[in-house]
């Protein structure tokens, strides 16, 4: 991806995780306590049952190491800001979805470099594929982190005007992931174009894999309508913009072709979601 790709999803993805800091509150993080068997399976699938459902389908699809590497990615990207939107959509229990999106972003800020680094060990030595941990770690901190600590701040500080740049930011998200899709499809047409049939196989696996796990918990916990509606989001919304912002970074794996999964995941996810979102809506 050329420097100019770079310079636009780094922004974009420190500003969706402004966002989410702007939309939290300390009493968010309570929901762990008030709500544990939601939260649980929430964090459960993002965090364990997501990564090995994409290495079950790597595995058994035979990806190639750039391509398998980029699915693992995605599994273990959080589902951002955009799924708290489709949470209220969903009519699900939004507060829930705050607080699950609020944990996973700060948990996988860990979670992600140490199974990334386990990944590219395992399959990216054989093509010259590393990992720099340090790197991820630093990136994370300053395009993640520092953005949602600072947002928390600014809605400690500045309630009524952080509401008014959420809303307004909240409306972004969506063609601003749209709008990077498309330039990497630009840049990268022949490697998506030569692949689609296989990787979207792979990356729709992923999602309704992901919502089949999510359903199945919820049930098995017996909870809420509203909260079983909120679990399937999250579980089955990962961040693609963070995902993209790992693979292309010139810090971390500088490679376009890892990314190449998560643009695919993130067409197909939000037609999956979109619809999903009509259903429960309308039935």
């Amino acid at each position: 991806m050329s420097i100019n790709s770079i310079l636009i999803v780094l922004p974009i993805l420190t500003l969706l995780m402004f966002d989410l800091g702007l939309s939290l509150r300390v009493s968010d993080f309570v929901n762990i306590f008030k709500k544990p068997k939601a939260m649980l399976a929430g964090l459960v699938g993002q965090l364990v049952v997501l990564p090995l459902i994409a290495f079950g389908i790597g595995s058994i699809g035979h990806l190639q190491p750039e391509f398998f590497i980029g699915m693992m990615l995605i599994a273990c990207c959080p589902g951002g800001s955009s799924s708290n939107i489709f949470s209220k959509l969903a009519k699900g229990d939004i507060a829930l979805s705050v607080s699950l999106t609020a944990f996973s972003s700060i948990i996988t800020l860990f979670t992600l470099p140490f199974i990334m680094q386990l990944t590219t060990s395992h399959l990216g030595e054989a093509v010259g594929i590393t990992l720099p941990v340090g790197n991820l770690l630093k990136q994370n901190l300053f395009t993640m982190l520092l953005p949602i600590v600072i947002g928390i701040c600014v809605r400690h500080r500045l309630e009524r005007g952080a509401l008014r740049i959420d809303k307004v930011l909240s409306k972004c998200a969506f063609p601003a992931l749209m709008i990077l899709a498309a330039i990497f499809f630009i840049q990268n047409k022949s490697v998506i174009v030569s692949h689609f049939e296989m990787l979207g196989l792979a990356t729709g696996g992923l999602i309704l894999g992901s919502i089949l796990v999510a359903v199945l918990i919820s049930v098995v916990l017996r909870l809420k309508t509203t909260e079983r509606r909120t679990i399937v989001i999250e579980v089955g919304m990962q961040n693609a913009a963070q995902a993209i912002a790992v693979a292309t970074s010139p810090f971390v794996f500088a490679n376009a072709v890892i990314a190449t999964p998560a643009i695919i995941y993130a067409l197909l996810m939000n037609i999956v979601l979109l619809t999903y979102v009509a259903f429960v809506s309308k039935y």
